[in-house]
C-alpha cells in the first residue's frame, strides 16, 4: 500500500510553526495527508459512564518510571470517570516490542490499544495488524490542532491508523560535574568529541565508556546523525525500487567515524558492542558513561536506577556535533497510539485514543515523558525552556530513515548495518567489504 509520506522539510517547518501559533487549518499540500477536522474545541471521547463494566488492556512501551506511572494513573481515572471503562496498562521494553507485536499478530492475543514507534506503523498496518481510527480521529477537534503534514507517518490509502502522540529527537547527554572538573567544554564537532571522551576514558578507567556506543536493535538511531552529517544516507527510492547508499563515501566516512569510536579510540570497549541504548542508560547511572545520544525520556529512569544519587545538576543535553560544526542532523522520529485489529472493545479502545492523544493527555504525555508536543502552547515551552533547548535545536535538523514497510526488518530484525559495524570493529571484515555485503541485504529486504 502508498503511504502519505511526511518530507524533512515539512517536518521541520511544522515543528517551527507550532512554536509560533497553533496549527489546524490551511491547505494540504503535495506530499501531505489531510489532517482531521471537526468543529468545536473540546474532546469527543464519550463522557458518563457508556462503557461500564468493560476493560481494555493498553501496552505502553519503554521502562516505566515514577512520572509515566503518574500520567497513566491520571488518565486511566479520568477515563474512568468519563467512560465507566477500566484499563490494565502492560509495560514492554522496547527491545523486546517486534517480538510481542509478531506474537500477537499470529496468535490473536494482543492488546486493545498500544503505543507504537511513527515509522512502525506502516509495518504493521502492511500486516494488518492496526484497525483504523478515522473516525474518532476526525470525530475529535482536538486533533484538527495538529498540524496536517504530520499525520504522513499515520495515513495510509486516506485511512488513519494511529494518532501522533508525542514527537522525538535525540541529543548528547552527558556527565555535567565530570565535564567541569576535567575542565572540558560541550563538543562542537567530532574532533572535540573524541578528545572529550578519551579524557574522560583516561581519567575514570578502562570500564568507563568516555561515548558509549550503540551497538544493539536502537543503533541506527545513534549511528545516523553522524552518516547524515557526512551527506550519507541509508537508501533513496529510485522509482518502484530502494537503492542502498551503504556503499557510498559519505556513509562510509560517517560509518567508519562511528565504528572508530571503539576500534581506533577505544573511548568505548568491544566487550559492550551488543548494548542497545536502556543498557548504556544503566551503566550511566553507575557511574559508567561520560556521553551517549539518547532523549530526555531517560532522566527520570537514570534518578530511580541511581536510586537518587545522580541528579539533575550532573547531568546536561547538547546538540549532536556535526563533522565540520554545524549540529549533525538526528532522527527525526515519534510515538504514536493505535487501536490493535483484534481488540474486543474496539469503540472503547477507540475512544481511549481520543483522550489519551487529545490537547491535554498529549501534551502532558510528550512533556512528562520528554518528549516534544504536537500542541502549539507544549512545544513552545518546551522551547524556550534552557533544559530543553538541545531538543528544539536537534529538531529543526531532523530527518528521517526510509519509509518502508520493510525498514524495521533490516534495522533491528536484521540488524544489517549493526552487523556491519561488529565485523569491521572485531576485524572480521575490512570496511568495504563489511558495507557491500550490508548494502546487498538492505536492498533485498527493503525490496521484498
Amino acid at each position: 500500500m502508498r503511504i502519505s509520506k511526511i518530507t524533512v522539510t515539512s517536518v521541520t517547518t511544522a515543528a517551527l510553526a507550532l512554536g509560533l501559533a497553533a496549527c489546524g487549518s490551511g491547505s494540504t499540500g503535495a506530499g501531505e495527508s489531510a489532517a482531521p477536522s471537526a468543529a468545536g474545541s473540546e474532546s469527543a471521547a464519550p463522557s458518563g459512564p457508556k462503557f461500564a463494566g468493560k476493560t481494555i488492556t493498553v501496552w505502553r512501551l519503554g521502562d516505566p518510571n515514577e512520572p509515566a506511572n503518574k500520567y497513566m494513573a491520571d488518565l486511566t481515572a479520568k477515563f474512568k470517570t468519563d467512560t465507566g471503562a477500566d484499563v490494565k496498562v502492560e509495560w514492554i521494553p522496547w527491545t523486546a516490542i517486534n517480538d510481542k507485536w509478531t506474537t500477537a499478530a499470529a496468535g490473536g492475543e494482543g492488546p486493545d490499544v498500544t503505543e507504537i514507534g511513527n515509522t512502525q506503523v506502516l509495518e504493521w498496518q502492511s500486516q494488518d495488524a492496526l484497525l483504523p481510527i478515522t473516525d474518532i480521529i476526525k470525530a475529535t477537534p482536538d486533533f484538527a490542532e495538529i498540524p496536517q503534514n504530520l499525520w504522513g507517518y499515520e495515513t495510509v490509502d486516506g485511512e488513519i491508523y494511529a494518532s501522533p502522540w508525542g514527537g522525538g529527537t535525540r541529543a548528547v547527554l552527558y556527565r555535567k560535574d565530570w565535564f567541569k572538573e576535567l575542565k572540558l567544554e560541550e563538543p562542537k564537532n567530532w574532533d572535540e568529541m573524541v578528545a572529550a571522551a578519551k579524557k574522560i576514558t583516561e581519567s575514570k578507567g578502562k570500564d568507563v565508556d568516555g561515548f558509549a556506543f550503540v551497538g544493539g536493535t536502537d543503533a541506527n538511531y545513534s549511528l545516523s546523525p553522524f552518516v547524515w552529517s557526512a551527506g550519507g544516507d541509508f537508501a533513496v527510492k529510485e522509482g518502484d525500487k530502494w537503492v542502498g547508499k551503504l556503499t557510498d563515501p559519505a556513509f562510509k566516512e560517517g560509518f567508519t567515524f562511528y565504528t572508530d569510536l571503539v576500534g581506533k579510540h577505544a573511548v568505548s570497549a568491544k566487550s559492550r558492542l551488543n548494548l542497545a541504548t536502556d543498557g548504556i542508560r544503566a551503566r550511566f547511572s553507575n557511574g559508567k558513561v561520560g556521553m551517549y545520544i539518547t532523549a530526555p525520556w531517560d532522566i527520570a529512569t537514570i534518578k530511580e536506577e541511581s536510586k537518587g544519587k545522580m541528579k539533575d545538576s550532573q547531568m546536561g543535553f547538547f546538540t549532536i556535533p556535526g563533522k565540520d560544526g554545524q549540529p549533525a542532523p538526528a532522527f527525526q522520529g515519534g510515538n504514536d497510539i493505535a487501536v490493535w485489529k483484534d481488540s474486543k472493545e474496539p469503540e472503547v479502545a477507540k475512544a481511549f485514543v481520543a483522550l489519551a492523544a487529545g490537547k491535554e493527555f498529549g501534551t502532558r504525555y510528550a512533556v512528562e515523558g520528554g518528549l516534544l508536543p504536537y500542541y502549539a502552547e507544549g512545544l513552545k515551552k518546551v522551547a524556550e525552556d534552557p533544559a530543553t533547548s538541545a531538543f528544539a535545536n536537534a529538531f529543526s535538523h531532523a530527518r528521517g530513515f526510509p519509509n518502508d514497510a520493510n525498514w524495521n526488518e533490516a534495522s533491528e530484525t536484521k540488524a544489517v548495518v549493526q552487523n556491519a559495524a561488529r565485523a569491521v570493529i572485531e576485524g572480521k571484515k575490512n570496511v568495504d567489504t563489511a558495507l557491500a555485503d550490508a548494502n546487498k541485504e538492505l536492498e533485498e529486504i527493503l525490496n521484498q
